[in-house]
């Protein structure tokens, strides 16, 4: 990254084109990965608002894979929800559990594959920048957000990457102000992975 290409002038002008309802929503997703490293179900509701401010600002932006992609989170948000509430009132509660490595494998070589395709037919058919890591950043946001609502241990590991990657693709299309707020899920992900760990290592002992 060359700091010396960064335009200021713009950063700040695309934070004094804020609206209040995005401020809202990005306020809201910080909120939802904090409650959610609490393991808290609430999180699910923050998540749900939040996604559908995304979803109308995107759409009238004209962005319509982002906001399908936020569409999915909102169904998820609700899912989320049930099933968190649902196994606490089952079980009293709702435990982190791993997955093994050789089903992450197996996961990453299907999301691989389905970024490359994707990333393909964008390439190919629209005029989307970058869509290779456009169509990656997508996929592997739908199967992390899978794996958080099943309270899976290495979630956190995939948002890590999928939100520095992220980073690099609202980098390189000037996306300034959006890199601020995945910095802060870069940080809230380490954060996650440690609480749910923790989590994890007292159930395992008990």
């Amino acid at each position: 990254m060359d700091l010396n290409n960064i335009n200021f002038q713009v950063i700040a002008d695309a934070f004094a084109a804020l609206s209040g309802w995005e401020v809202l929503a990005t306020i809201l997703g910080i909120i939802y990965v904090i409650l959610a490293a609490k393991e808290s179900a609430w999180c699910w509701p923050a998540a749900f608002f939040s996604t559908i401010i995304y979803t109308v600002l995107f759409w009238e932006g004209q962005l319509p894979m982002q906001a399908l992609l936020n569409f999915y989170y909102m169904g998820m948000a609700v899912y989320g929800f049930m099933l968190w509430k649902r196994k606490a009132e089952e079980e009293g509660d709702f435990l982190v559990t791993t997955l093994p490595w050789i089903k992450h494998i197996l996961i990453i070589i299907i999301g691989v594959m389905l970024s490359f395709s994707i990333g393909y037919y964008l390439s190919t058919s629209t005029e989307t920048r970058l869509p290779y890591l456009d169509a990656t950043v997508m996929i592997f946001s739908v199967i992390a957000t899978w794996l958080l609502a099943q309270k899976i241990l290495e979630n956190w590991l995939y948002w890590l990457v999928i939100d520095s990657a992220a980073i690099g693709l609202y980098w390189q299309t000037g996306y300034y102000v959006t890199i601020i707020l995945f910095v802060v899920y870069v940080v809230l992900a380490v954060y996650g992975y440690k609480e749910w760990r923790t989590s994890y290592q007292q159930q395992v002992v008990s």
